[in-house]
């Protein structure tokens, strides 16, 4: 890479780091806290409100409800939490869902998982993006009036930060996520006094406005849909808890004790503020609806197509703190921030998933590669690339985008959970020691529980969600899943056929005879070099070959070439629709049919130039015949290269970008100074 584009990567994603640094990018719990459960802490901005819209519809009276639609919620959320910690230690080596499914279900079960959570991540990045940017456009009006391109403007600089690396990221991202889970304690702690101990009055901005139901008398199957409905959007607030298990690679060392340990913390701050909130809504009449401009009335007038509705967080935090005080700024600049960072989950699960499934030959190996930073840098900007493509389509929605939420993740949830308890199944059948039995045991009946509750949940968010937008998940993930069994099947067949075979066989037969055959057009250093090669080879037949297509040209090589007396045959091809490409391939294909078990040895004298622009202007023939001559069995292509002045001029300028340190690197020395120097003092 050129020193003007090295400069900006330096500057924007640091200094490459040595791979046997690998280990100074491990997570503490405080630090992995925030990278990984920045999703699930950070839904309880939006689930509680998405609850409170889908009660809506039944008209205020139905918001009785939303208690213990929470209440429901918790369970889930403890469920899931107790059965992921048998996970995280059965499974430490970070495949997470994937590998429980696969390991105990079989690949196809391991690839619906992997499928899933990759339609999941892409999801997360999009919905929380999006729900960022309209908690911000309620305080910034130009935010609201260029959504799609500040979400993607977001985007890109979370993904620069990811870039950057796991570690750092996480530093970056711990204060704004602690600042917020501090800030809704903090505020469900002083609701809670006032209302309980001092006996005050807070009402929420909207808790004067009256909510006009789109079905009102619910009752029977409908009003059973309608809350199992408003259960499903809740189930938001459990989004990313899988990432702890898919990540317990990058905790620090004991890495699954300390990875189950920040799964309990995040699930004990997740339904702490999800009940917190639900609860204050209910104390300061917070009034919600999925068309407010239709729906909400004030003194009896809709409060029409203007009305900005913001979101729950926001009015509990207006009626607790009182608007514009310094805890309510503070709350929701926080929350704007961490529902930005939130998609942090999806830049940590998306990449070492993607890795996983590359080992596995179910995705390009290229997500399989760390970058400079020892991030997996391929899969980070497909990720990048996946969700801002999402955003731009749904024109950064979070109403819109949240429909097809929650799908992939309770398909993952039932899969591994079903998949652990023919894990314990598996070792009870062998394990003899009745303490471990035991502990298996236990571990099976909370898996079973969990698959049992998460399949449950499936079925109802499938029935309520398919029509509003869920089918376009389940679309995605078909696709993921089309498009992995191709690419693993396209892995497995040319391994199949490149694999060496124990005996001999017409790969390792050395050819009867080599014919060489250099390319020219006119005689000159190229051609020069390329036929004193061709005459080190010491092949059995070597000639020269022209193609016609000017014939007064061609009469001055024939003239040139016994001027000179080169002592190489020169054979010219008569090319009468002046192509130069055909006339090669089919002689070079007749030569091979006249004896198939010699080989054709193409020798192609080729200019090496300094500029990108100069490649335009030269060896654009050498390149097409080079692009036929590779589909053509027992040909090898031989490139002869000459150095023009301006490949000099080149050659210097990388020798001085070799000797110039990047930004960052000149404290510390370059590596292989360093290398040096910590090899001479051992000595």
């Amino acid at each position: 890479m050129s020193k003007l584009t090295d400069v900006p990567k330096r500057i924007l994603i640091g200094r490459a780091l040595r791979s046997d640094r690998l280990g100074e990018t491990l997570l503490p719990k405080r630090i992995a806290l925030p990278v990984f459960a920045s999703d699930p802490l950070s839904s309880v901005a939006y689930a509680p409100g998405e609850v409170l819209l889908v009660l809506s519809i039944a008209g205020v009276t139905a918001y009785h409800f939303s208690p213990w639609i929470a209440v429901a919620v918790v369970v889930l959320m403890f469920t899931v939490v107790a059965s992921y910690r048998q996970n995280v230690h059965a499974y430490p080596s970070g495949g997470g869902d994937y590998e429980v499914a696969n390991t105990n279900l079989g690949p196809r079960a391991g690839l619906t998982v992997a499928s899933a959570l990759l339609v999941d991540y892409v999801l997360t990045v999009a919905v929380s993006i999006s729900s960022g940017i309209e908690n911000l456009g309620s305080a910034i009006p130009f935010v609201v009036e260029h959504k799609v391109l500040c979400a993607i403007g977001v985007i890109v600089l979370l993904t620069l930060m990811n870039l950057r690396g796991v570690k750092e990221s996480g530093s970056l991202f711990a204060i704004p996520t602690y600042v917020f889970v501090a800030g809704v304690f903090t505020m469900i702690a002083w609701g809670a006094f006032r209302g309980l101990v001092l006996d005050d009055t807070m009402r929420a901005p909207t808790a004067d406005y009256v909510i006009k139901p789109e079905h009102q008398g619910l009752a029977g199957f409908a009003l059973v849909f309608l809350l199992l409905r408003a259960f499903s959007s809740g189930c938001a607030a459990l989004t990313g808890v899988e990432a702890i298990s898919n990540g317990v690679p990058a905790f620090r060392k004991p890495k699954s004790k300390n990875a189950a340990t920040t799964l309990a913390m995040m699930g004990l701050l997740a339904v702490t503020m999800f009940c917190g909130i639900i609860a204050l809504a209910a104390a300061t009449d917070v009034r919600m609806a999925e068309n407010p401009g239709r729906d909400l009335f004030h003194n009896g007038v809709p409060l029409g197509g203007d009305y900005v509705q913001n979101p729950v967080i926001s009015q509990v935090a207006e009626a607790v703190f009182g608007k514009g005080s310094f805890l309510f700024i503070v709350l929701a600049a926080a929350t704007a921030l961490v529902l930005f960072l939130a998609a942090n989950t999806a830049y940590n699960g998306f990449p070492l998933l993607g890795s996983i499934l590359a080992q596995d030959r179910y995705l390009p190996r290229q997500l399989h590669t760390r970058g400079d930073r020892l991030a997996f840098s391929n899969g980070i900007v497909l990720l990048a690339g996946a969700a801002g493509l999402l955003v731009g389509i749904y024109g950064a929605d979070s109403t819109r985008l949240i429909q097809l939420y929650i799908v992939g993740v309770f398909v993952s949830f039932t899969l591994s959970q079903t998949g652990m308890v023919r894990h314990w199944n598996r070792h009870l059948a062998t394990e003899q020691d009745q303490a471990k039995r035991r502990h298996m045991i236990r571990s099976r009946a909370i898996n079973a529980f969990g698959a049992f509750f998460t399949g449950l949940v499936l079925v109802v968010v499938l029935v309520t969600k398919f029509t509003h937008g869920a089918w376009v998940a389940l679309l995605g993930m078909v696709i993921f899943y089309a498009t992995m069994t191709a690419i693993r099947k396209h892995y497995d067949r040319v391994a199949e056929e490149i694999a060496a075979p124990e005996g001999p066989s017409d790969d390792s037969v050395r050819p009867s005879r080599i014919h060489s055959v250099v390319l020219i057009s006119k005689i000159h250093r190229p051609t020069l070099r390329a036929l004193a090669y061709a005459k080190l080879m010491r092949s059995d037949s070597l000639e020269a070959l022209s193609v016609n297509v000017d014939p007064a040209e061609t009469k001055a090589l024939r003239e040139e070439w016994e001027r000179r007396g080169i002592d190489v045959p020169l054979k010219v091809l008569d090319s009468p629709y002046r192509e130069i490409t055909r006339p090669i391939i089919e002689y070079v294909k007749g030569l091979r049919k006249e004896s198939p078990r010699d080989a054709v040895s193409v020798i192609i004298p080729e200019y090496v130039v300094g500029h990108w622009y100069e490649h335009l202007l030269h060896n654009q023939s050498a390149l097409r015949l080079k692009g036929r001559l590779l589909f053509t069995p027992g040909i090898m292509v031989t490139s002869v290269p000459y150095q023009l002045q301006s490949s000099e001029a080149a050659k210097k300028r990388a020798r001085r970008q070799q000797e110039w340190n990047a930004p960052g690197s000149v404290r510390r020395g370059p590596a292989q100074v360093r290398s040096k120097e910590s090899t001479e003092h051992k000595s």
